[in-house]
């Protein structure tokens, strides 16, 4: 069983065994030269920070804690190196280069090109041991069970944190306009996450992190990696270190530093020949954005009038309803829809339909004056209609009462409306007719009629009853008239 990362990286502090601190770069390589190119987006660079995150391994390994996870120890170490680097850089040119270069290393997959970019700011945005568990899941394709070792937890546990942050990471890339599932999400990141690092450059870092204990040497690696951003004052540095190691050396050297000055001259001319280019970008930019918000803004208007517009159309379809219903007996007349709440005579009374409680009543009053049997019938509800269909003598009865009623009827007016429920409410109708004859009483004021809705049609849902008092203390009810 091959020795746990703290395991190799105590040999090394304890013996100084270069073979273990060798065994650690090459087993996590990979994972930090990964995440050094997709934040500085150039492999030279990329080789840079990961060397100097290294380093830092080997200048730390004594003062890590016993419970350090150090995949998310050099994780954390390369984003802050890299960061470094990249507030250095400061050449446009530079920068469309290594973009186009890193554009076609990512082409392979569409998700990843928009993932990539936000991939380690949204893993800086998960706290530490949701970092570290997808690190060590889908960066390092550790199995569930190492995971929940790793972190000192049970694999049941360790595979919840992973879900819990791969939603994390789902909802950071949402907010940002890039959509995925965390299906999509795992085997995105899993899959290029992490590429192999440059041939020799394992061993190139193990030499220069083991060399650099000294800082003679760091400083010699350091003059060699770091060259667009050498300074006079290191400059000066190397001409030290020439004159106290020979005339050979100084040679060498001397030849280094000349070349080093001249790039770094034509370097500081580059970016002052930009520096009004960038600013233009920028400016652009920014106008850009305004323009995008400014349309997201009208889109967001539009939406809202479509919306408008959409709800007074179904406002209005009961009424358009009304107007095209075509009755048998008589034809739809559009100024006799009466308002709810308004007095409705005798000779107003019309076909208006069944879309609303008041209409369907205007409407079997219709029928029951003017219309015939047939037309009352379908003005009533099934029950209605089933305990009518079972009156041998209705037509009959039905007769009889019109014409006893149709001479005395003058009109109606619904003064208000009770709701049982969406599809049941309760009419309170005022009745305006003449005595019957030889009956000494008035009318009752006042009637209760149900009314039920079937379909997108009200109909009547039961007798007409008297009105009591109790019928207005309870219930919603809705006043249309004193």
């Amino acid at each position: 069983m091959s020795d746990t990362d703290l395991e190799l990286l105590a040999r090394y502090t304890r013996h100084h065994a270069e073979d273990a601190f060798a065994e650690l770069v090459r087993r996590h390589l990979g994972l930090v030269y990964s995440a050094a190119l997709r934040q500085v987006r150039s492999p030279q660079l990329a080789e840079e920070v990961t060397q100097s995150a290294f380093i830092d391994l080997a200048r730390s390994a004594a003062r890590l804690k016993p419970d350090t996870i150090l995949t998310a120890w050099l994780y954390q170490v390369t984003r802050r190196t890299a960061i470094d680097v990249v507030r250095r850089e400061a050449s446009r040119q530079l920068r469309e280069q290594i973009a186009t270069e890193m554009n076609a290393m990512n082409a392979t997959a569409a998700d990843w090109t928009h993932i990539e970019p936000l991939l380690d700011e949204a893993m800086h945005a998960l706290d530490d041991t949701d970092r570290a568990a997808v690190l060590l899941r889908y960066f390092e394709n550790k199995s569930l069970r190492e995971v929940g070792a790793t972190l000192g937890t049970s694999e049941n546990a360790a595979q919840k944190r992973l879900g819990r942050a791969v939603e994390r990471l789902r909802e950071f890339f949402a907010k940002r306009g890039v959509t995925v599932g965390t299906s999509g999400l795992v085997v995105v990141i899993s899959a290029n996450a992490v590429h192999a690092a440059p041939v020799g450059l394992a061993v190139t870092i193990s030499t220069a992190a083991l060399a650099g204990i000294s800082l003679a040497t760091t400083a010699t690696i350091a003059t060699h990696t770091i060259m667009n951003w050498i300074n006079i004052k290191s400059v000066g540095a190397i001409l030290a270190a020439a004159l106290g190691t020979g005339t050979a050396t100084y040679l060498v050297q001397q030849r280094e530093t000349n070349r080093l000055r001249t790039e770094s001259q034509n370097l500081l001319a580059l970016r002052e020949s930009t520096a009004s280019e960038r600013d233009a970008a920028l400016a652009a930019e920014q106008s850009t954005k305004a323009e995008l918000e400014r349309l997201r803004k009208d889109q967001a208007e539009l939406l809202r009038l479509r919306g408008e517009v959409g709800q007074m159309r179904r406002q209005l379809e009961p009424q358009k309803t009304q107007v095209r219903q075509q009755p048998a007996g008589g034809k739809p007349v559009e100024s006799a829809i009466a308002p709810p709440g308004a007095y409705i005579t005798k000779d107003q009374l019309a076909h208006v339909g069944y879309a609303t409680p008041e209409a369907a009543l205007q409407t079997i009053t219709w029928a029951m004056m003017k219309a015939s049997y047939e037309q009352v019938n379908e003005g009533l509800a099934p029950e209605e209609l089933a305990s009518e269909a079972k009156d041998t003598k209705g037509r009959e009865g039905f007769e009889a009462r019109r014409k006893v009623m149709a001479p005395l009827f003058k009109g109606f007016q619904v003064v208000a409306k009770k709701l049982l429920s969406d599809e049941k409410v309760e009419l309170k109708v005022k009745m305006d007719a003449d005595p019957f004859p030889g009956q000494q009483h008035e009318v009752p004021p006042f009637m209760i009629q149900t009314m039920v809705k079937v379909g997108d049609a009200w109909k009547i849902g039961g007798s007409t009853r008297g009105h009591q008092e109790t019928w207005d203390k309870d219930g919603e009810i809705q006043t249309y008239a004193p």
